[in-house]
């Protein structure tokens, strides 16, 4: 189950994950329904034992469904592999378990964002996904993360923002996004990096670019 797209990228995908499964519906049913006919049928037709045309049928007849299901998935890897003149860089580092966020455009914005206990929850807080210091965003702005790892391999992990990139040691990695739609975004870190790793959720607050500015002054 797919979650609510925040993004157009997330649009885009969730578009081609249901074009792939219609054509994959479609084969199922006719792929059984021959299956039912030869097994069960006493009759059979000769040409589907042997025959030139059923041979050419079978054969372009799967060219093509590849065609259809490849020119669109190209289309989305360049798209996710483009990066554009970003109005917002983030850097987020991943550490044994939580994560540090610098904003690179402003020198003074830095700070850790560690999960908040059971024991500290509010009524409005999600058990094991809220954090205590969340990721301030604007939405419909061009926003660049650049991730690195400080201590073993780390993964930043939005789902709903279709973002899902490896923060390794000694190495910088990029992305980039754009919400959609004010409101919390939520995600964790997706790559096995010890005994704390399921304890290591990120937090994605959208806000209104005005509102962004007003944050951003408080420090």
């Amino acid at each position: 189950m797919l979650q609510d797209s925040n993004s157009p990228l997330m649009e885009q995908l969730m578009f081609f994950h249901d074009h792939t499964l219609l054509i994959l519906v479609i084969i199922i049913i006719l792929v059984g329904q021959m299956m039912f006919s030869m097994l069960f049928n006493k009759y059979t037709h000769r040409y589907l034992l042997e025959g030139q045309l059923i041979e050419m049928i079978w054969t372009i007849l799967p060219a093509i469904i590849l065609i259809m299901i490849a020119m669109p998935s190209l289309r989305l890897l360049y798209i996710l592999d483009e990066i554009y003149n970003p109005l917002l860089t983030i850097k987020t580092i991943g550490h044994q378990w939580y994560w540090s966020y610098e904003y690179s455009d402003y020198s003074k914005i830095e700070f850790d964002s560690y999960m908040i206990p059971t024991s500290d929850l509010e009524s409005f807080n999600f058990r094991l996904l809220d954090v205590n210091n969340r990721l301030i965003t604007p939405f419909n702005s061009q926003v660049r993360i650049i991730t690195t790892s400080a201590d073993v391999i780390h993964s930043w992990a939005i789902p709903s923002l279709s973002i899902k990139i490896d923060s390794t040691p000694g190495r910088l990695n990029q992305t980039n996004f754009v919400i959609n739609r004010t409101g919390l975004l939520y995600g964790q870190c997706s790559e096995i990096c010890g005994a704390n790793h399921s304890f290591m959720p990120i937090v994605i607050e959208s806000i209104s670019p005005s509102k962004f500015l007003k944050w951003i002054n408080t420090f």
